[in-house]
């Protein structure tokens, strides 16, 4: 990789139409969703979709999720029973991932659901991903465009710090509001399962079409993005629950903190408490936190409710031990247990 930085064009009818062109074209582009930045290639291009794996260093057995502009769309590609239609109904456009049985004349490379008979589809709210969708015309593989493991990003130069020249373009949309990847709902069995909590909560779902399964896991042969063990990490290891900071940790902190003490660096998820509000700023903040040269990141206890759930589930990932299987890079074995 050189030094030469991709292109950040401003999301206008002209940089629209351009950076469709270049989707259409094999080219990998780097567009703003409601969640977080994607990484965006051609779904129906084996090339395009091998371009991503290579550009992020991600493990061909990770599947990645198909975005497309409406439910018709997500009909020409997947086969959508009740439960599914009822919840694009309510959800999309919207956080929500569906896993679905992959139609054999979607045209889709197979690399795109990692060789499996499904499709992670999503149908994102963002207006400026909505509108390169529409300018491709085409499906768009999208997972987060950072390197596979690394911190999601969330603002343009996010995507260009962990990519660099690996994409030809970035389309500028601002910071992204849900901050967390979306939900992942498995629809291809009998009882629905949620492979990954997301901002669209497991009791919203339940509420439209019954019970639903946790996923047990199995980060050898993932169903989704997102299940794998090691996963949204830093540089440097993440200790998990920690009511205080060593001088030499950077702190990420949650709620009213005028009486925490330690640390070297310190930033709050929301003084207020508020889990929209620690969504949206959790992976700016550990990417921030993460260049304070301190030898570690103590996090704070989140409570586990609502939105609160997605956003453990990516700091128990942040904090898994790292390996070279799941592409993560860095840091080194992570604490998780909480020492004061």
């Amino acid at each position: 990789m050189t030094d030469k930085h991709p292109d950040i064009i401003p999301a206008t009818p002209a940089g629209l139409a351009r950076a469709g062109e270049a989707l259409r074209k094999g080219d990998l582009v780097a567009f703003p969703t409601e969640t977080v930045y994607g990484l965006g290639g051609d779904a129906t291009d084996d090339r395009a979709v091998a371009a991503i794996f290579a550009a992020k260093g991600r493990p061909q057995f990770n599947p990645l999720i198909a975005h497309v502009p409406d439910l018709e769309s997500a009909e020409a590609i997947a086969v959508l029973d009740e439960r599914a239609v009822e919840l694009a109904h309510q959800f999309w456009p919207g956080p929500l991932t569906l896993v679905l049985p992959r139609r054999a004349e979607a045209g889709l490379s197979l690399l795109v659901s990692a060789g499996l008979d499904s499709v992670a589809v999503r149908v994102p709210a963002h207006p400026v991903a909505q509108a390169l969708l529409k300018a491709a015309g085409k499906p768009i593989a999208a997972p987060s465009a950072n390197r596979s493991g690394a911190v999601s990003p969330t603002a343009p130069h996010h995507v260009i710090e962990s990519l660099g020249d690996r994409v030809s373009m970035v389309v500028a949309g601002g910071k992204c509001q849900v901050g967390v990847e979306s939900t992942v709902l498995d629809l291809t069995g009998e009882t629905p399962v949620l492979l990954r909590p997301g901002a669209v909560l497991r009791e919203e779902i339940e509420r439209l079409i019954g019970p639903i399964q946790l996923s047990a896991g199995n980060p050898d042969a993932p169903k989704s993005p997102g299940q794998l063990e090691s996963h949204y990490a830093p540089n440097v290891p993440v200790r998990l629950n920690a009511t205080s900071a060593e001088e030499d940790e950077a702190f990420l902190t949650f709620g009213p903190d005028r009486f925490i003490r330690g640390g070297k660096a310190r930033l709050n998820l929301s003084l207020q408490g508020d889990l929209n509000e620690a969504a949206a700023n959790l992976f700016a903040h550990l990417r921030a936190l993460d260049q304070e040269g301190a030898r570690a990141i103590a996090v704070m206890p989140i409570p586990d409710e609502g939105l609160g759930v997605a956003i453990n589930d990516r700091l128990r990932r942040a904090a898994a031990p790292r390996s070279q299987k799941t592409g993560t890079q860095g840091g080194g074995p992570a604490r998780q247990n909480n020492r004061r």
